[in-house]
C-alpha cells in the first residue's frame, strides 16, 4: 500500500510540476510530504497534502489548482521540511462586497509552473497507439503498391482512420487543462453585443442562419478588406463577382450533382431528419457512458471512430444493432438515403430551367475563364478571385458558425501552366516555416512538424512552389489578423478523403474549442474544372504559349457542305457544323471511314440522331506548322471561409482580465476591429463638448471608425464596454484637456497603459496605430505616459 501511495504521489507531483522529480516520499496516516535533491544556490521546494487533496485526472486545471499548494523555499539547503505554507487561490476584491477574484500572483506563478508536455506514464500510453497508426499506415501503402482490390483497401484504411481518430482523442485527452475554454462565456458576449445571433430568431430562428450585427458586419467587413489587400492588391488578380444562381449543366459538369451528398435518416411519423453520421456519433456517445462493460464501450468506439469512412449499409448495420430511435421522438428511423446538400430551385416562371443555388464561389470563375485570360491579353499565370455567398443545405446544421447553410467565401483560381508551377515570389517566402501534418505522418501516428516552405517543396511534401506560395500567405495572412499562430495546422488530405477534383490539398486547421476545424483550403484542382467545362460546352477554355521551335502537325478536318447541311436539316444545321468542327483527329478519321465504307453516318447531337451522307461532309488531312501551343492550365485554390476564419478568431482573441473572471474582452488587431478607437468624455462637463466634436471630426475626415460614448457611467465602466467590442484604443477628454496646451489621454486596450498627447495629434496618431504605419511601442516612447484617470472636479 505504502508504495502505492508513493507511486500516486509521484504522478500528481508530475502531473502538477513536469519538472519536479520527486527523490524521496514521507508518507504518514493523512499526508505525503514529497522532496528532491537542492543542488547548492537553488531552490528547494518539498510538496506537503493530505490524501483527499490529490486530483483526478478528469478534474479541471481549476480544480486541481485548488489542491496545489505554495511552499516554503529554502536556500542552500539539501533537507525539505514537511511543514508547507498553503495561500488561498482567492482574494477579497472590495472592501463589504463577497465576490472573490483570483489571486493573481499565486495563480500565475502556477500557471507559468503548469508545463504543456507529456508525462513519462502518458508517453507509455501514447507509443503502442502511434505503433498501430504506423502499422496500419505501411499496411495501406503495401496494398495499394501491390494493386490489391479495392474492397480490401477501403477496409485497410478505414482501420487506419479509426487508429488515427483513436490516438486523437488521447492526445487531446493529454492535453493541459488549462486550454479548456469557456465557450458558453465567449457566445454571451457576442450575442450581448449582438455580434451574431441566431436569424428570425422573434420566430423562433433558423437552425444554421445567422444574422450579423453591426460589430459583426463591420468585423467581417475588416477581414474581407484585409484579405483584398492582403491578396488581390498583392498579386494583381482579376476579381469578378458572378450570380450565386447556378444552372444545373454546370454543376452536372462540376460534378457537384453526383457527388455533392451526405447521408440522413428520417423520424417515420413525423419526418425530421437528421445527418446520419452526426446522429450516431451522439447516440452511441450516450451509449458509452450509459454502460460499465468495456467490451461493448470498446465496440461503440470503434463505431465511432470509422463513421467518417462507413457505407449506407455499414449506417443501417449500426443503427439495426443498437436498435436506436430518434432522439426527440422515440419514433423508429428510416434507413440511410443520399441527400444533395445543394438547394435546388427553378429559373423562371416556367419553371422549366432547373438551377441550384451555389456550393462555392469557383465555378463563376471557371465558366469566365476564357474572358479572364482576354483581359490578361492571354498570358498565364493569372489569378481570379471571388467573395461572395456561397449555399449549402446542411442536414443537421451545428458549432455555431463552423457548419452554416449561407455562408461568406472568399476564393482564389490561380491559373498556371501544368507543367511549370513555379511562383515568382517563391523565393521570397521559402525560409518561412509552416506546422504541417503530411499525409504519411498521420498514417505513421507521428505529430505536426516545423518545416520551410522551401523544404517541404524540395522534399516533394508540398506539390509545388504555387500551392506552397498560397500555403504560407495564408499562415502570414492569418498572423496579420489576429489568429493565435500556436493553434494553427496545415494538414494534408489523404487520398480517400480528397476531393474529387484534387490532386494534392492541404487544410489550415484552426485549433478551438470543437478541436481542430478546417478555414481554408489549399488544392491543386489540376485541369479537372477546365476540362469538364470544355467537354460539357464544346468551347476550348485553354490558354496558349509560344514554342522554342515551330511544330508541324497533322491536321484532319471535317468541312460540311452548308447547302445541302442547311436544305436537308434547316434548325439543326448549325449544330451539326459546330459538332463537325471540334472533332479530334481520331474522331474525324474514324467518321470519314465510316462515310467511305457505308455512304452514311449517324450523329448523336443535342439528344438528336441524325443522318448525314457522304455528300455532305468532306473530309481533308493536311500538315500545318504551328508555332503556339494550346494546352489547359492547372488551378491552385485556397479557399477562405470567412465564417470559420471568424469563429476562429473570436475564440483566440477571447480574454478575461486578470483578477477579474466577469471582465472579458476581445484582444482583436486594430486592422480588423469594428471600431479603431472610442471617444470618451471623463462627464457631462459641457466644457468638453467642443473638444469631443473636434476629435470626432478629425478621426471622420481620415475614414477613422470610431464610437463616442457620453454616457453618464464612470470612465472604469466606459473603458470596460469599449474592451468588450474589441476597440483597441481609447480616448479620454479629462479636465487637464481644458488647460494648455490642449491634451487628451489615449489608452491601449490590451496593455492598459495610457500616454498625453496633443487634441490636434490624436486624429493622425489613431490612424497611423489602426493602418500599422505606428506601433503603440512608438507612441510610448514619444508622448509622456500617464499613470491615473484625474477624477471630476
Amino acid at each position: 500500500m505504502f508504495n502505492d501511495t508513493k507511486n500516486l504521489a509521484r504522478v500528481f507531483a508530475t502531473f502538477c510540476y513536469p519538472h519536479f522529480e520527486a527523490k524521496a516520499v514521507f508518507a504518514t496516516k493523512s499526508r505525503l510530504t514529497l522532496i528532491r535533491d537542492c543542488p547548492g544556490n537553488v531552490f528547494c521546494r518539498p510538496f506537503s497534502f493530505s490524501y483527499s487533496q490529490i486530483p483526478t485526472p478528469h478534474q479541471s486545471l481549476v480544480e486541481v489548482q485548488r489542491h496545489r499548494p505554495q511552499a516554503f523555499e529554502f536556500r542552500n539547503i539539501k533537507l525539505a521540511h514537511s511543514r508547507v505554507l498553503t495561500r488561498s487561490l482567492t482574494k477579497r476584491t472590495n472592501w463589504g462586497s463577497k465576490k472573490r477574484q483570483r489571486n493573481p500572483k499565486l495563480y500565475n506563478w502556477m500557471s507559468d509552473n503548469f508545463q504543456v508536455m507529456a508525462t513519462e506514464e502518458q508517453q507509455k500510453i501514447l507509443d503502442p497507439l502511434r505503433l498501430a497508426v504506423k502499422e496500419q499506415g505501411e499496411l495501406v501503402s503495401k496494398l495499394k503498391a501491390d494493386n490489391a482490390d479495392a474492397v480490401t483497401i477501403k477496409a485497410a484504411v478505414t482501420d487506419l482512420k479509426a487508429r488515427i481518430k483513436a490516438l486523437e482523442l488521447k492526445e487531446l485527452e493529454f492535453e493541459p487543462k488549462e486550454e479548456k475554454f469557456d465557450r458558453l462565456k465567449m457566445e454571451d458576449l457576442l450575442k450581448q453585443k449582438f455580434f451574431y445571433d441566431i436569424a428570425f430568431s422573434i420566430y423562433g430562428g433558423i437552425a444554421g442562419q445567422y444574422d450579423f450585427g453591426p460589430m459583426g458586419c463591420a468585423l467581417k467587413t475588416n477581414i474581407i478588406n484585409e484579405w483584398r489587400k492582403f491578396f488581390v492588391l498583392e498579386e494583381n488578380m482579376l476579381e469578378v463577382d458572378t450570380s450565386c444562381l447556378t444552372p444545373e449543366p454546370v454543376l452536372v459538369a462540376s460534378g457537384h450533382v453526383e457527388k455533392f451528398a451526405d447521408y440522413m435518416v428520417k423520424d417515420l411519423k413525423n419526418g425530421e431528419c437528421f445527418r446520419v453520421d452526426h446522429l450516431l456519433e451522439s447516440l452511441l456517445e450516450k451509449f458509452i457512458a450509459g454502460t460499465k462493460n468495456q467490451a461493448e464501450i470498446a465496440e461503440a468506439q470503434q463505431f465511432i471512430n470509422q463513421l467518417d469512412n462507413m457505407t449506407k449499409d455499414d449506417f443501417q448495420q449500426v443503427i439495426t444493432k443498437y436498435n436506436f430511435k430518434s432522439p426527440l421522438t422515440g419514433n423508429d428511423l428510416s434507413e440511410p438515403i443520399e441527400f444533395n446538400l445543394m438547394f435546388s430551385t427553378s429559373i423562371g416562371p416556367a419553371g422549366t430551367v432547373k438551377g441550384f443555388l451555389r456550393p462555392e464561389t469557383a465555378q463563376g470563375i471557371f465558366v469566365n475563364f476564357k474572358r479572364l485570360l482576354e483581359f490578361n491579353g492571354g498570358k498565364l499565370p493569372f489569378a481570379g478571385a471571388q467573395i461572395g455567398k456561397a449555399f449549402r443545405n446542411e442536414i443537421s446544421p451545428r458549432s455555431g458558425l463552423i457548419r452554416v447553410r449561407e455562408f461568406e467565401m472568399a476564393e482564389i483560381e490561380h491559373f498556371v501552366d501544368p507543367n511549370d508551377k513555379s511562383h515568382p515570389k517563391f523565393a521570397s517566402l521559402a525560409d518561412t516555416e509552416l506546422p504541417l501534418l503530411s499525409a504519411c505522418d498521420q498514417m505513421a501516428g507521428k505529430p505536426l512538424v516545423k518545416l520551410s516552405v522551401g523544404k517541404a517543396v524540395q522534399q516533394g511534401l508540398i506539390a509545388n512552389e504555387t500551392l506552397g506560395y498560397f500555403m504560407t500567405r495564408t499562415y502570414l495572412f492569418f498572423q496579420h489578423i489576429g489568429i493565435d499562430m500556436s493553434k494553427v495546422r496545415f494538414r494534408q488530405h489523404m487520398s480517400n478523403e480528397m476531393a474529387h477534383y484534387a490532386c494534392d490539398c492541404w487544410d489550415a486547421e484552426c485549433k478551438t474549442s470543437y478541436g481542430w476545424i478546417e478555414c481554408v483550403g489549399h488544392a491543386d484542382r489540376s485541369a479537372y474544372d477546365l476540362t469538364k467545362h470544355t467537354e460539357s460546352t464544346n468551347v476550348k477554355l485553354v490558354a496558349e504559349k509560344k514554342l522554342a521551335e515551330p511544330k508541324t502537325l497533322q491536321v484532319v478536318e471535317c468541312l460540311p457542305n452548308k447547302a445541302k447541311v442547311g436544305k436537308v436539316f434547316k434548325q439543326d444545321a448549325k449544330a451539326i457544323t459546330t459538332h463537325l468542327s471540334q472533332l479530334s483527329n481520331s474522331q474525324a478519321l474514324e467518321l470519314n471511314e465510316k462515310l467511305q465504307a457505308n455512304s452514311s453516318v449517324s450523329l448523336n447531337i443535342n439528344g438528336k440522331e441524325l443522318e448525314l451522307t457522304s455528300d455532305m461532309v468532306t473530309v481533308k488531312q493536311y500538315e500545318k506548322t504551328v508555332h503556339v501551343e494550346e494546352y489547359i492550365p492547372s488551378v491552385i485554390e485556397p479557399s477562405f471561409g470567412i465564417g470559420r476564419v471568424m469563429y476562429s478568431l473570436f475564440e483566440h482573441s477571447f480574454n478575461e482580465r486578470d483578477g477579474d473572471e466577469q471582465r472579458t474582452y476581445l484582444s482583436l488587431p486594430a486592422s480588423v476591429a469594428p471600431y479603431k478607437c472610442s471617444v470618451l468624455p471623463l462627464s457631462n462637463n459641457p466644457e468638453f463638448a467642443p473638444f469631443t466634436k473636434q476629435i470626432a471630426d478629425g478621426l471622420r475626415r481620415l475614414n477613422v471608425s470610431h464610437k463616442v460614448d457620453e454616457s453618464s457611467g464612470s470612465i472604469g465602466r466606459r473603458y470596460a464596454r469599449t474592451d468588450q467590442i474589441a476597440i483597441p484604443f481609447a480616448i479620454t477628454i479629462d479636465f487637464d484637456t481644458l488647460a494648455q496646451p490642449h491634451t487628451v489621454t489615449l489608452r491601449e486596450r490590451d496593455s492598459l497603459s495610457q500616454v498625453r498627447a496633443p487634441v490636434d495629434q490624436i486624429p493622425n496618431i489613431v490612424e497611423s496605430l489602426a493602418n500599422g504605419s505606428l506601433l503603440w511601442s512608438e507612441v510610448m516612447e514619444r508622448y509622456p505616459k500617464f499613470e491615473q484617470q484625474q477624477a471630476a472636479k
